[in-house]
């Protein structure tokens, strides 16, 4: 059975450079004390920098011993929304440049997601097309760009082109708002283990009660680590919607009805979780994911797609993803 990761992440030396030299004081990249190189997001350590996360040919090595036959690798937080808009622009198309070499290199192993300047929406379109023309088979948006929502109104026009394109887009978190207060850098697994499904969940219920997916019809929106807290909550959010009076939403159905309008990926280490995903997105809306080369457990992930049907299982390793991003 062919193995499809959609959820698997490189960084790229490109990034990297340009990160070193224009992303504080937010962003940096430090040794800690286990004496390896940390991605620093606003004080907190967010991952550490892999090998496999700047060289194709060690992915494709890891790739071979995870059994992954096709990575559709992406650029995680904090993607290209830092140092203004030339370094951002410039940092998009450095990154995109180097996916689409790695594509070229290894043609049936490798696809991406383009990163787009969001907070500067006519370089993005610029960029979109650009990227679509080198290969890229999506898009990745953190689950809010600076400060800024995914539904405010500045980012209606590359959801627009995106929407026409029938683009698909995952959406992915990054250190969410009121990080410092949280103090997520205290324990350093809680921002990446807690923090950032709150954010994925903020974003796509967000999304949701906002009218985005009765505006935009055909864009595919993948939530990342299987919806975060979303399908847990689902039910949850029906019952505030069916009795609210002080605050006027933009749907005029239940938020649970909408959670088949969206794709996830398979992120999740309990059979339970992955099946309430199942139940509430509807079949064949689920497609493997791994998170690599973050901590990730892919056998455990394999074993628990594995666990469904036979239908089931095969939709999410593969079949799904063949359909949404036409491979």
């Amino acid at each position: 059975m062919t193995v499809i990761d959609i959820h698997t992440h490189m960084f790229g030396n490109a990034w990297r450079d340009m990160l070193a030299r224009h992303g504080k004081p937010d962003y940096d990249i430090k040794v800690q004390r286990d004496r390896r190189e940390y991605l620093m997001e606003k004080g907190a350590p967010a991952c550490a920098l892999e090998v496999e996360a700047f060289d194709f040919d060690a992915r494709i090595k890891a790739q071979d011993k995870l059994g992954i036959d096709l990575g559709i690798v992406s650029l995680t937080s904090p993607n290209v929304f830092w140092g203004g808009e030339e370094v951002s622009a410039q940092t998009a198309r450095l990154f995109n440049d180097e996916m689409a070499a790695g594509q070229t290199a290894y043609p049936d192993r490798i696809r991406w997601f383009a990163s787009l300047s969001w907070q500067y929406p006519e370089r993005a379109l610029v960029e979109l097309h650009r990227a679509v023309g080198m290969g890229a088979v999506g898009v990745l948006v953190t689950a809010h760009v600076t400060s800024r929502d995914l539904v405010d109104p500045q980012f209606d026009p590359v959801w627009a082109e995106l929407d026409r394109r029938a683009m698909p887009v995952l959406v992915h978190p990054t250190a969410p708002f009121g990080t410092a207060d949280a103090n997520f850098g205290r324990e350093r697994i809680l921002l990446p283990g807690l923090g950032f499904m709150f954010d994925t969940t903020l974003a796509v219920a967000r999304m949701i009660t906002d009218g985005f997916f009765d505006k935009y019809q055909k864009v595919k929106i993948i939530a990342a680590h299987a919806g975060g807290y979303l399908p847990y909550v689902a039910g949850r959010l029906d019952v505030f919607y069916a009795v609210e009076t002080l605050a006027k939403v933009a749907i005029t159905r239940p938020p649970s009805s909408y959670m088949d309008r969206i794709y996830y990926d398979s992120i999740t280490y309990n059979p339970g979780a992955l099946n309430l995903c199942l139940e509430v997105s509807g079949p064949g809306k689920i497609m493997f994911g791994t998170d690599f080369p973050m901590p990730c457990d892919v056998p455990k992930l394999k074993e628990l797609a594995n666990g469904l049907s036979k239908k089931e299982g095969d939709a999410i390793m593969s079949k799904t993803a063949m359909e949404v991003f036409g491979l």
